[in-house]
């Protein structure tokens, strides 16, 4: 199976670490041009180094800007003036309890987690369209299925997504562009191995750690593991290809069977 994106150019929020990272990476070396993008042209052009070091002949965009305001969406577009690829990454996550949750952070996370996507949407599905193939996806979360009693606001969102992107495939519909939601499982990202050994002995080793872990506070996993954020790349780079044309208006879950479900 050969994942081809010789010729695309693909815009990754949120993309200068973690899952983002990733997916970046896992583009470049499917032969895409990829846009890097985060709030801090520092932070952007570290990681655009990063990447060019790690992918021979990578071909990379430093789209530093705020995507989750009305300029900073502008800002990327001009940036990065045509995508064929729209991976919405950024996100952020906290746990707090549910009747502390104030009015300002409600409005917060819908619009990093939410609007943020929504804008770019906007900006880019119109040329997909008038090329006849695009890929657009929205980096979900098991929190969208099974909302967290710590983090409600977050699956909020998250399940906003969902809604979301099956709307805009609809928009989409017969355009040979397609739209689609990953579900992302429990992930090991940055500041993970922390909140891990928060929770289980602290002397034992990672992977033993990890899988205390998960068995003593994510049990229905499956996989019984953290997630690498490469194996969430190695599905959006498919749903990228064209090799996914007959799949949009999904909700397509690598969450390593946390979600108690036999139906997507």
């Amino acid at each position: 199976m050969q994942l081809d994106l010789t010729g695309k150019t693909a815009l990754v929020t949120g993309s200068t670490q973690g899952i983002g990272a990733a997916i970046a990476t896992a583009l470049a070396r499917a032969g895409a041009r990829v846009a890097i993008n985060g709030r801090s042209p520092e932070t952007v052009a570290t990681a655009a180094e990063r990447l060019r070091g790690e992918v021979d002949g990578a071909q990379v965009i430093p789209a530093a800007a705020d995507v989750s305001t009305d300029e900073g969406a502008a800002r990327v577009a001009e940036l990065v003036p045509r995508a064929d690829i729209l991976v919405n990454n950024l996100g952020i996550f906290g746990a707090q309890p549910a009747l502390e949750i104030t009015d300002d952070e409600w409005r917060r996370y819908f619009e990093v987690n939410v609007l943020s996507a929504v804008r770019l949407t906007r900006a880019y599905l119109p040329g997909m369209v008038d090329r006849g193939w695009g890929r657009i996806q929205y980096i979900a979360s098991d929190s969208a299925i099974v909302t967290p009693a710590e983090m409600i606001h977050y699956g909020m969102s998250k399940t906003a997504l969902l809604a979301v992107s099956r709307g805009f495939a609809k928009e989409a519909a017969g355009t040979g562009v397609t739209v689609n939601s990953v579900i992302a499982g429990p992930t090991h990202t940055a500041g993970v191995e922390d909140f891990v050994y928060q929770l289980v002995d602290a002397d034992l080793p990672w992977e033993e750690a990890q899988r205390a872990f998960m068995r003593e506070h994510r049990p229905q996993s499956l996989l019984q593991r953290l997630i690498e954020p490469a194996e969430i790349a190695n599905l959006v780079t498919y749903l990228s290809s064209p090799l996914a044309s007959a799949t949009t208006g999904a909700a397509v879950r690598v969450d390593g069977g946390y979600v108690d479900s036999i139906v997507p």
